[in-house]
């Protein structure tokens, strides 16, 4: 279950690396797709290129272990490997079956997701929201976010305890599964809504629409195992484990 290779891996570091210049590489083709473009004006465009997400799934940056209590172990490793990975392999299936250009970040897809097929919203979606999920998440995190996106939080909702309490109601009147979102609007103002099922703010079929800058899953998956039917005490736990370094500095390149 244990995974501490992976933080302390020298061929680990090596291969992200690789990753990284290859990512870089491909800045001539990539910054023309449509999600890029849209990013913030005063963004680089290498941290444009890593606000983009790609089709395969990535390795967790921590240990299945590394959010408990507030998460169990059991509960990440299943997430991670079984739901997460399942829709990152239907992903692959649905975008050879559908034509489309890996070599571009999949928020183009979501945000023309009514061209495709309902295999393809429901596992590019679901692809999507995790990666954004894992990387939002870390050890010894939690607290309050600082700087531009904590006055913008004060701006829009009030007070970081209103912020919490708006978003808390998304994730626990969702009805069903799906997600509560704190995003960016066209207008670079925050908001905060959720989804359905693994729909997200970035498709042009939701009716909430944004960027997404932080994400909490509210399927049963996410916290059954740990919390039942709780899905409030869960939500209220999460804010523990927020890497809130990870979402300013996304917040930062994104307006």
């Amino acid at each position: 279950m244990k995974k501490s290779s992976f933080n302390v891996s020298r061929r680990v570091f090596l291969s992200q690396s690789s990753k990284a210049t290859f990512a870089l590489g491909l800045g001539s083709s990539v910054i023309g797709s449509a999600f890029l473009s849209a990013c913030g004006g005063g963004a680089s465009e290498e941290e444009k290129i890593a606000l983009s997400t790609g089709f395969d799934q990535n390795q967790l940056p921590y240990d299945y272990n590394a959010l408990e209590p507030h998460i169990d172990a059991m509960t990440m490793e299943i997430h991670h490997t079984k739901h997460a990975a399942g829709y990152a392999k239907n992903l692959a299936e649905a975008a050879a079956e559908e034509g489309v250009d890996v070599s571009k970040p999949l928020e183009d897809v979501l945000m023309n997701i009514s061209k495709y097929s309902t295999k393809m919203r429901n596992n590019a979606g679901g692809h999507y929201n995790h990666e954004l999920f894992w990387k939002t998440m870390g050890p010894d995190a939690g607290g309050k976010p600082e700087g531009d996106l904590a006055a913008a939080i004060d701006a829009e909702f009030g007070s970081f305890d209103e912020f919490v309490k708006k978003f808390e109601d998304a994730g626990k009147t969702r009805f069903g599964s799906g997600w509560a979102w704190l995003v960016v609007g066209n207008d670079q103002k925050l908001a905060v809504g959720s989804t359905p099922n693994q729909d997200n703010p970035l498709m042009d079929v939701s009716d909430f629409k944004g960027t997404p800058l932080l994400g909490i899953d509210v399927w049963e998956h996410a916290y059954y195992l740990k919390y039942m039917n709780d899905r409030g005490g869960y939500i209220g736990n999460w804010w523990n484990v927020i890497n809130w370094k990870a979402v300013s500095e996304r917040y930062a390149a994104l307006t």
